[in-house]
């Protein structure tokens, strides 16, 4: 078992988002918790081409499905006590291009709500990557249910 304090988690919860394509790949070292970036055309030390067969002693890191990313948006929109902002929020979800919709919304119409939103998905983020590295059986449950603890829903404004 790693010990929590060893890892990045706020960079496990970015490799948990990236979700750009299959020519690149995050990877966590079970004995340390470094994490590592691979790609198809310089492996993981950026000169040397090598197949994720060939790292097994690594344990891969796949994206968490975009509904679940999804999801924190819906609940930020609907948990902000500014209705009127949170029913525009709420229009930009609905069909193809939501995560664009929402953050062109945010950034351009409600740029005082950019801190909160930020503050409120960092810390659902972390909290999962923390959740994983103890579904991964790589820190002890226990671990992972103090950090969740200490690390409630941010209020939102």
């Amino acid at each position: 078992m790693l010990d929590l304090d060893a890892i990045d988690v706020e960079e496990l919860a970015a490799a948990l988002t990236d979700q750009t394509d299959y020519e690149h790949r995050w990877l966590i070292d079970p004995q340390t918790g470094e994490l590592v970036f691979w790609t198809s055309d310089t492996g993981i030390d950026g000169q040397n081409s090598v197949d994720l067969e060939e790292l097994d002693h690594l344990v891969l890191i796949d994206p968490l499905p975009s509904y679940v990313w999804y999801q924190d948006m819906v609940d930020f929109a609907e948990g902000i006590s500014d209705r009127i902002a949170g029913e525009r929020l709420s229009r930009t979800l609905e069909g193809k291009g939501a995560f664009r919709r929402f953050k062109n919304e945010l950034h351009q119409r409600c740029p005082d709500l950019v801190s909160a939103w930020r503050a409120f998905s960092d810390v659902r983020a972390r909290v999962r990557a923390v959740r994983w590295l103890a579904d991964e059986g790589l820190v002890d449950g226990d671990s992972a249910q103090l950090f969740s603890r200490d690390n409630p829903d941010v209020i939102l404004p």
